[in-house]
């Protein structure tokens, strides 16, 4: 969708989002176009805002919106005001136009968002063409912090190997890895393959036993065939490398199945188990922000999107607010927004504060961001508040005396040359 009307800044702002309720489709669909001008700093955001990961899409965009809100209030950046301009990136296909446009067309001083890996390494090879900032916080694929690393881009979102570390190391010392047999559904893009290699390199070095992979295409509707093959392997555990809502689809029919085999997963989106519904959640996962992270930094923002969008936010709301609020903090302090001044004050090791009790910088060779996760447990639905209360953190990951890089790639494993 094209959606040429020109709003202000203030009347997005204020008007168009106070709820979840009160957006059409439509609404969602079009790009969010700001009035921009030469006296402004401009933020380009990109996200896939239909299809399987559409909802985790909105919820970025909305997190991406509240962080631009909020520094308008507080006097813009580098005193400029910020001005937004959001597009669907649809998919792989489109990404790399629809960021080309962000950056010829309406001038943005930096690219944030996206989600699909696929997508996400395409906006990266034109933010490095055309050599402007890229702050990417959804895709999980460990290629784009290795192969495809460049020193444009900069990545809030953790790897593949921060999330199956962080669950594997605590199901490790459960004796939930070695010497159990696992099952997994592994969606078949980017992402998931990537995934897979990470989660089998894991389970297998620890003693456990990959039964069978299954590629699944993005947007299934009906995972009975794949339900019965995992009834006949009885494997201890099914462990499903999906996203989206295909995360949420498989889970409600393993659900109506009623299997006992233990489910895990390489990932976990905290929005796509709501959608699941408590009934059909279960288990330990692995987060990367919660909303329930007791910190005043953390609260203070969930209340804020709470009290705006009328629905707490998850971990995508919290990688594109933070990442806006990132690059806010590194323009201020280089007194600049020239990618030539920023990007070395990123590589120094400046600590922002990432709404979880540690503070989070980026490594200099591959531009990861060094960053605490976390160990949760889905709640007993007898505790539960309310709908979105279903998670207790267990533990973080790494812990409050270890190396933030411990649950991160090395570089012999993902070998990442900046050019």
């Amino acid at each position: 969708m094209n959606n040429k009307q020109t709003i202000s800044r203030r009347g997005l702002i204020k008007g168009s989002i106070g709820g979840f309720a009160g957006l059409s489709a439509g609404a969602l669909g079009a790009p969010a176009i700001i009035n921009a001008s030469d006296d402004t700093i401009r933020v380009g955001h990109i996200t896939p805002r239909s299809g399987f990961l559409g909802t985790l899409g909105d919820y970025g965009f909305r997190g991406v919106n509240l962080a631009v809100e909020e520094l308008n209030a507080a006097g813009g950046i580098l005193g400029r005001e910020v001005d937004l301009f959001s597009e669907d990136s649809v998919g792989s296909a489109v990404a790399p136009t629809k960021a080309q446009k962000l950056i010829e067309k309406r001038k943005v001083h930096f690219l944030i968002g996206e989600i699909s890996s696929g997508s996400g390494g395409g906006v990266m090879a034109t933010a490095k063409r055309l050599k402007t900032m890229y702050m990417q916080t959804g895709c999980n694929s460990d290629a784009l912090r290795g192969e495809k690393c460049n020193p444009y881009s900069f990545h809030v979102e953790a790897g593949n190997t921060m999330y199956t570390k962080t669950i594997g190391n605590w199901q490790n010392r459960a004796g939930n890895v070695n010497g159990k047999d696992f099952y997994m559904l592994t969606a078949d893009y980017a992402f998931g393959h990537d995934l897979a290699r990470v989660s089998t390199r894991f389970l297998t070095e620890n003693g456990g036993n990959v039964m069978a992979n299954e590629l699944v295409a993005t947007n299934t509707p009906d995972y009975s065939p794949y339900i019965l093959k995992i009834k006949a392997a009885k494997p201890d555990f099914v462990y499903i490398n999906l996203a989206g809502a295909d995360q949420t689809t498989f889970l409600k029919q393993y659900k109506e199945y009623g299997l006992n085999y233990a489910v895990s997963g390489g990932v976990m989106d905290t929005a796509g188990f709501w959608a699941a519904g408590i009934d059909s959640i279960t288990g330990y996962w692995q987060s990367l922000w919660y909303h329930g992270m007791n910190t005043p930094s953390s609260q203070a923002f969930a209340k804020a999107f709470t009290q705006k969008y009328k629905k707490p936010p998850e971990n995508q709301a919290w990688g594109d607010y933070i990442g806006v609020k990132i690059m806010a903090a590194a323009m201020e302090e280089a007194k600049s927004v020239d990618p030539a001044k920023i990007i070395p004050l990123l590589e120094s090791g400046m600590e922002f504060d990432i709404l979880k009790p540690r503070k989070g910088h980026f490594r200099k060779w591959d531009h990861s961001l060094l960053q605490q996760m976390f160990v949760v447990k889905v709640k007993d639905k007898a505790e539960m508040q309310d709908e979105w209360d279903i998670f207790e953190i267990v533990e973080a990951s790494p812990g409050d005396n270890e190396k933030l890089d411990v649950i991160q790639p090395t570089q012999s494993e993902n070998m990442c040359v900046m050019g």
